[in-house]
């Protein structure tokens, strides 16, 4: 059972590694930014009040990279993390990049003020979306610099870094400067486009928050 609602980036991440790895699984909406917030019992799952969760039998999991890692070691499919330890190395180095750096720039600072936002009525705020894409350039190159002239972000193989960045990605797109900002970066910007062709992209497709 996975908990969220399918606008989160870290939900649609952990729901990617599901789809890739073939496992069934129910999202329970839960919705973080409701009036009065999650549901109290909710709290049992994620004591944060953040999403996703997720339980499997009697064991229950929060956090992105601790469910996505457990659900890529504990079910059959394709392996989603390198054996070879600098390929995995790469693929931690880049899901740290895009929690530490990413999320709150490409996310919140451009995606939420271009397009969430204003489709909510809200005003963008000019000098926060500058200062985003600023920080946007170094994590787009940086990622840059991970690919290489490889396919995925750690080497020939899909792993969970490129699962956990493409939500980022695919939300930073949509907004004009976000568009803009990955024509600057060709690597990325094909990557992007070869990961928005999966299935497990296509499947999980979110309905946003409008």
């Amino acid at each position: 059972m996975l908990y969220g609602t399918s606008y989160s980036v870290y939900v649609r991440a952990v729901s990617l590694v599901l789809e890739e790895k073939g496992v069934g699984y129910e999202l329970v909406e839960i919705d973080i930014f409701a009036p009065g917030g999650p549901p109290k019992d909710y709290l049992q799952l994620h004591p944060f009040g953040k999403v996703p969760a997720f339980s499997h039998h009697q064991l229950r999991l929060y956090e992105t990279g601790a469910i996505t890692r457990y659900v890529d070691e504990a079910f059959p499919g394709p392996p989603l993390q390198p054996s070879d330890p600098w390929r995995r190395a790469r693929m931690n180095q880049a899901i740290s990049i895009m929690d530490s750096y990413a999320y709150r720039n490409l996310v919140w600072g451009v995606y939420v003020e271009q397009v969430s936002g204003p489709a909510l009525g809200q005003p963008t705020d000019q000098a926060r979306l500058g200062a985003a894409i600023a920080k946007s350039e170094t994590c787009l190159a940086a990622l840059g610099a991970l690919i290489g002239e490889a396919p995925f972000l750690a080497g020939d193989q899909l792993s969970l870094a490129d699962l956990h960045a493409a939500p980022m990605l695919d939300c930073f797109r949509q907004a004009p400067d976000g568009s803009a900002a990955l024509a600057r970066h060709p690597r990325v910007a094909a990557w992007l486009a070869r990961m928005q062709l999966r299935p497990s992209m296509l499947a999980t497709v979110p309905r946003r928050r409008a």
